[in-house]
């Protein structure tokens, strides 16, 4: 039982560290990301290709001086824009 415990507590804590398989966009990706945040009135933040297949981007700043994240398909279509807490 004691090891079962142990083996969890492990696992859950290096849960974390796997889910963070995020890279950085490519070239190609960012000039085509670029024209869909340009279409959003938003630039900059911080800009990954997720492990889910969608492209996040983290802080970015939009025409209504709000902060939002923003989560585009791997078409570049805007599939989520949150607002920032």
């Amino acid at each position: 039982m004691r090891v079962a415990l142990i083996c969890a507590a492990l696992a859950l804590s290096t849960a974390p560290a796997l889910a963070d398989d995020d890279r950085p966009v490519t070239d190609a990706e960012r000039a085509k990301l670029d024209e869909a945040m340009k279409a959003q009135n938003c630039d900059g933040g911080r800009w990954t290709y997720d492990d889910d297949g969608h492209f996040d981007i983290d802080d970015a700043r939009c025409a209504d001086g709000k902060v939002y994240d923003l989560t585009f398909s791997p078409e570049y279509r805007l599939l989520k824009k949150e607002l920032e807490d």
